[in-house]
C-alpha cells in the first residue's frame, strides 16, 4: 500500500474495534496516525504497541460529543505531522432497544456520537481540507443505514443520517474533497465514544 506511507490519518474511536484495527493496519503501512478515544489507557497502550511495530503515533483523548474535543485532535495532526490527509470518524454507539422501552438517554447518546461525532469532524477538518486544498473524510456507517432491523430503529436512523450527510458532503466537496462510507455488518463489537 504506497499510497498510505507517509498520510498523516486521524481516527476516532480509536481505542478498540475497528478502530483500534485501522490504526494497527495503516501504522503498518507508514501512516502516521493521530489516535482518538475517550479511553486513555486503551491509547497509551495501542501508540506503544505501535511504537513497538517502529510506527509513528500521537494521541489524545478525545470525546466526539466535544467539538473542541475534535477540533483539538486535528490541530494535533497538524502541529506535530504539518497537515491533515484523512479523517476517519470511526466512533460510534450501538445501545440497541425496542422502542417501546423508551430508552431516551440511549437515543440521545446515539445521536451525540453517531451523528453529531461526524458532523463535529467535518467542522473540524474541512477547513484544513480547503486551506490544504486536499483531504478524505472516511465515514463508518453500517449495514443498519439501508436495512432497518426491530430493536435498531434509532442506530439505524442515526447510521442513515451519517449516509445521508457523507452524501451532501461528497457533492458539496468538489473535486479537491474525497468522502467514503464504509457500511460494515455486524462485527462483534460495540464501539465506544
Amino acid at each position: 500500500m504506497p499510497e498510505i506511507n507517509g498520510k498523516v490519518i486521524v481516527i476516532t474511536g480509536a481505542g478498540s474495534g475497528m478502530g483500534e484495527a485501522y490504526a494497527m493496519l495503516l501504522a503498518g503501512h507508514g501512516a502516521k496516525v493521530v489516535l482518538g478515544d475517550i479511553g486513555d489507557d486503551r491509547l497509551e497502550a495501542l501508540a506503544g504497541r505501535i511504537t513497538e511495530g517502529g510506527g509513528d503515533v500521537t494521541y489524545a483523548t478525545t470525546d466526539v460529543r466535544r467539538p473542541e474535543d475534535v477540533s483539538a485532535l486535528t490541530s494535533l495532526a497538524r502541529d506535530t505531522y504539518g497537515k491533515l490527509d484523512v479523517l476517519i470518524s470511526n466512533a460510534g454507539v450501538m445501545p440497541i432497544s425496542p422502542l417501546d422501552d423508551l430508552r431516551v438517554t440511549d437515543w440521545d447518546l446515539m445521536v451525540d456520537v453517531n451523528i453529531k461525532g461526524v458532523l463535529y469532524g467535518i467542522a473540524a477538518a474541512l477547513p484544513v481540507f480547503r486551506q490544504q486544498g486536499f483531504g478524505h473524510f472516511v465515514h463508518m456507517t453500517s449495514t443498519a443505514a439501508f436495512l432497518t432491523l426491530p430493536n435498531q430503529a434509532v442506530y439505524s436512523g442515526t447510521k442513515a443520517a451519517v449516509r445521508a450527510i457523507s452524501e451532501g458532503l461528497r457533492k458539496e466537496g468538489g473535486e479537491t474533497i474525497r468522502v467514503t462510507l464504509v457500511s460494515p455488518g455486524y462485527t462483534g463489537c460495540v464501539c465506544d465514544a
